[in-house]
C-alpha cells in the first residue's frame, strides 16, 4: 500500500471507473516550427477511462485518440499531419495511451504509459499533477489531472522534415504532449 500521507488529496479518488469528459478535457501538443516558434495543436475526438484502485497508485488509464481529429487551426497543415508523412490517419485511425504504472515522490507523480502511434508502441513518462476532486452543481463527482511529456516524434516513425538553407529543419523532433483531463465518476 502506498503512503497517501504524502499527498492527502489523492485519497479523495474513490475506487471505480471514471470516464474522461471530452467536453472539458484537452489532448494537445506543441512542436518547434522553423526552429524559432512553436506550433500548437489538439485532437478533438478522444475518449478514455480511468480505473481507480483501492490504492490510487495502482490505478489505470486507457485512452484512444482519433488521429483524423488533429486541429492546428490551419487546414493545409492539418491535412499534411493526417497524411502518411505524419499520422497516416487512413491506415492508423487511432493513437492509444495505456498506463503501466503511477509512482510518487513527495507531491510529484509520474504516469508511466505505453503510447502507440502509427502502430509503434513505446514507453513514455508523463509528469502528472492531480488537481483534486469536486462535486459539480449537478451533483456529479469530477476529478482533474494534468499530464505532460516530451517525446521524439522519430521514435514513432514520424520522420518527415525539410532542411532549411540557414541550418536547422522545418519541424522540430521534440513534441510536447499535454493532457488536461476532467474525469466523471461512475
Amino acid at each position: 500500500m502506498s503512503d497517501l500521507s504524502l499527498s492527502p488529496t489523492l485519497a479523495a479518488l474513490t475506487p471505480g471507473t471514471w470516464t474522461v469528459d471530452s467536453g472539458h478535457s484537452t489532448v494537445a501538443f506543441s512542436v518547434r516550427h522553423l526552429m524559432v516558434a512553436k506550433v500548437r495543436g489538439r485532437f478533438t475526438d478522444f475518449e478514455g477511462t480511468i480505473t481507480v484502485a483501492g490504492d490510487p497508485l495502482q490505478s489505470r488509464l486507457d485512452a484512444v485518440v482519433r488521429t483524423a481529429s488533429v486541429n492546428t487551426d490551419d487546414e493545409g497543415r492539418d491535412a499534411h499531419l493526417r497524411n502518411a508523412d505524419f499520422l497516416d490517419s487512413e491506415q492508423f485511425p487511432e493513437m492509444r495511451l495505456t498506463s503501466t504504472a503511477i509512482t510518487s515522490k513527495g507531491d510529484d507523480f509520474v504516469l508511466a504509459a505505453d503510447l502507440t502511434i502509427k502502430g509503434v508502441t513505446r514507453p513514455v513518462d508523463f509528469a502528472l499533477e492531480f488537481a483534486g476532486v469536486v462535486t459539480d452543481p449537478w451533483g456529479n463527482t469530477k476529478a482533474g489531472f494534468t499530464a505532460e511529456a516530451t517525446i521524439n516524434r522519430k521514435d514513432w516513425g514520424l520522420e518527415w522534415n525539410v532542411a532549411l538553407e540557414a541550418g536547422g529543419v522545418l519541424v522540430g523532433e521534440k513534441v510536447t504532449i499535454t493532457l488536461e483531463i476532467e474525469a466523471l465518476k461512475g
